[in-house]
This record gives structure tokens, sequence and C-alpha cells, in this order.
């Protein structure tokens, strides 16, 4: 069985069988694989948005100051092997199978208790492997959904992060800010200090007694961080960070004010870690400077414009739509969009209407995920005031809006990871490699 075969059935067990979220099943797959995840200091990064730009900039700075630095992220663009990543290169496919293959033994002395490990759970697991066997100085580990019983929960990290808390998930986390901060406060360790750019009240005072009854320190980035902004980036931006430790000059290659939010907790994060593994000044800047984030704001500027950003959630919409103004102030926006039928669309269409752009509704065919029709995301733009034709096909989708579009247009490519990815890569295939972008 293939690499890719096993890991569908995993999707479609999991599926069927709806298989809870709990610990006890990671713990004990980990331990049949000796606790590599114990082998390497690590840091864990929780949050409703931005942990993932969060974890990749905190790697690029660890990556700067030489250490041999693992990345753990979700979800993927293209393919699974992106998921782990040692100094910004993803794991082969011959390495990923043959590990996948080397796991199976330890699946099968816990398939009887436990059952067998669930897609997530496999690749955290052969992440922390990989990750393991080539012997890195320090990993940064995402999590998965809220924190208390995602698989990332068994690390004991130098440094424990929620960039934000905001609605997502909540079949799963709870109905509340409240209830889904709870969730992910679940991450405080005992004498771990837990950074945080929370600015919700509730959310914010939930994480605190969290923390305190954890005994791990507390450290506010919006109380102890200061953003000044700068210009002089054409496609990027320039602003410092003051800390009470240090001030940083960053030239930041990805767009959005939010991403000016996350390099803050990022740096604010490497400022607690102890000296021997604690960045320079010089590292930071150098690192920030080179990180690339695909899909995350990721701008080419051609004619029209694209961008692709993984907004799959309100939260991420809404930070999105904010950018797109400060960014491209008085420019006419075409959102190419698919939505996952587990999310709540009209809250991720929302935020853009204000921008009084035109829609392009798509799907997306990848397996274990469903998408909205796109018929049915045409009929609640209309509902709430604006307007969007529906187009099946994703490229079609991407081909019509662009051919409409005007030269100073922006194309933006949203509401779904799994359609960024399809079109990102058709993009990368056809059209950079004949163009200047």
């Amino acid at each position: 069985m293939s690499a890719q075969s096993y890991l569908l059935g995993l999707i479609n067990e999991n599926a069927s069988r709806r298989m809870p979220n709990r610990l006890d099943r990671i713990v004990a797959f980990l331990e049949a694989l000796g606790n590599p995840q114990d082998r390497y200091p690590t840091l864990h990064v929780a949050g409703t948005s931005g942990k993932g730009s969060t974890a990749t900039m905190m790697a690029a700075v660890l990556q700067a100051t030489g250490r041999r630095t693992g990345l753990h992220t979700k979800p993927h663009l293209t393919s699974v092997t992106e998921r782990a990543r040692i100094d910004g290169l993803a794991i082969s496919e011959d390495v990923f199978g043959e590990l996948l293959g080397e796991m199976q033994s330890a699946v099968d002395r816990i398939a009887f208790e436990h059952g067998r490990p669930t897609y997530y759970e496999t690749l955290l697991a052969l992440a922390f492997l990989w990750f393991a066997r080539s012997e890195v100085d320090v990993a940064v580990i995402e999590a998965g959904v809220g924190g208390t019983l995602d698989g990332t929960n068994v690390l004991r990290p130098r440094v424990a992060v929620i960039t934000n808390v905001a609605l997502d998930h909540t079949d799963i986390l709870g109905d509340t800010v409240e209830d889904i901060a709870r969730d992910k406060a679940g991450i405080a360790k005992p004498g771990v200090p837990l950074v945080s750019f929370v600015r919700d009240p509730g959310a914010r005072r939930v994480i605190e007694a969290a923390c305190a009854g954890a005994c791990a320190p507390f450290v506010s980035v919006a109380d102890t961080v200061t953003i000044e902004a700068r210009t002089g980036e054409r496609y990027g931006q320039s602003f410092a960070v003051v800390t009470p430790e240090d001030r940083y000059e960053i030239a930041l290659p990805v767009l959005g004010d939010f991403q000016q939010e996350n390099a803050a907790t990022a740096i604010r994060t490497l400022e607690q870690l102890e000296a021997d593994l604690r960045p320079s000044r010089e590292a930071i800047e150098t690192g920030l400077a080179r990180t690339v984030i695909p899909g995350r704001m990721e701008f080419f500027p051609s004619h029209p414009g694209v961008i692709f950003d993984i907004a799959h959630n309100p939260d991420k919409a809404a930070h999105l739509a904010r950018a797109l103004a400060e960014t491209f102030p008085n420019r006419r926006f075409t959102f190419v969009m698919a939505i996952g039928t587990s999310k709540d669309a009209a809250q991720v269409i929302a935020p853009f209407l204000a921008l009084r752009g035109s829609f392009t509704f798509t799907s997306f065919s990848t397996a274990g995920r469903v998408a909205s029709r796109p018929q049915r995301l045409a009929s609640i733009a209309d509902e709430l005031g604006g307007w969007g034709r529906a187009v099946t096909d994703p490229v079609e989708a991407f081909a019509i809006a662009r051919r409409n579009a005007d030269a100073d247009d922006i194309i933006v490519v949203t509401g779904s990871t799994f359609v960024v990815a399809e079109l990102r890569e058709w993009w990368m295939a056809n059209v950079v490699p004949s163009s200047n972008v």
C-alpha cells in the first residue's frame, strides 16, 4: 500500500467513525515510537489565526542563528510532506514513505486498545520522529485544533504561544470566545512562559487564570510591545518592534498589518528562551527578513495583481479584508472563493463586502473534504448585498476573474486552503515561468 493510499484510508476511517479528540492514543503511539518529541527543545504555538505564520517566523529566526530547525505546520498547500520541514525544506517523499512504513509496527501495538492513530496524529508523529532522527537543535510546532486535547499537547516546550482567540471550530471547542480560550489555554504548563497577543478581555481573563492555575508565567504582547510603522518596502513592509528587552528594525517580505502582530509575537516569544537558544537582535532581524509564507497574503504584482491567502474562517477573513483595504487603497478587488461546508460561509464572505468587490465562487476536490456548492455561496453573497457568479471548476473560475479584471485590479484567491493550494500550484506552473512576477 502506498503512503498516499494509507493516509487517505485514515481520512475515510476517521470520518466514518467520528473518532474523538483525545490524548491517550497519541501518547501511546509516541511511546511506542520511543517518544521522539522529547529529544529536542520545542516551541508550541496555538491560536485561532496567525499561528502558522508566527511559527514560520520563529523557525526562520532560529535557522538564522545556525541551528538545525524543525517546523511542523498545518494545513499543507500541495503535499503532506510540507507539514514537516527542516531548515525550510520539506521531508522528501522517499523518507516520508520509509518512516510511514516503519511506524506501522507501533500502530499495530496500540491499535487494539486505542484504535489506529488518526490522519493528523500520524503526520504529527512522523514529523516528531523525523526531527529526532535528523537531530534537530530545536523544533517549532503548530497546534492543530484548540489545545487541551490537540495531539501537540504532549509537548513540554520551552515557550508556549496563543496568538489570538476568535470563533472557529465551534462544534469542537465551544461557541463563545471564552470557551475557545479555555481550550487553547490547556497548553499552559508549569514553569513554561505562555506568550499571547489575545486582546478580547473575556478570552484574556480565561487564559491568565489558566496560566495562574498551571503556574505558567503569562506574557502579554499587547501590553509589552510597541509597533512603529515605516515606509519604503515595495512588496513587503518595514516597521520597528520595541520590547522591554530591545528594539528591532524589521523588513518583512509578507503583507498585512496582522503580520506585524505575528512578528511581534514571534519576537516576544523568542525573548523568553534561555541563553542556549535565545537569538540575537541581528538573527531576529535577519530571520524575519527571510521569512517565506506561501498562501498567507502572498502577492504577485502582475496585471492584474494576484494574492493567495488561506482565510478560511471569519477571523482570518476579517484580517485579510482589513489588510487589503490598507495595502491597496482605491483598488478594485475580485475574490475567487471556495468555502468548506464545515465553515460559516456567510461570516467568511461578510468582511469582504465592504471592499465593494465582485465574487467568483468555485469549488475544490480534496479527499475527505467537502466544498459548499458555488451556487449556494453566490446566493449567500446576494442575501448579504453582494454579487457573485458561480463557476464550479477552479481554474476556469480563476481565468474568468482574470479576464474580466482591469490591469490595476487585484484578484484575491481565498476562502479555503484547498482552493488556494490548487490555484497557486496552477499559477506557479503556468504563469510565473513565462512572466516577470
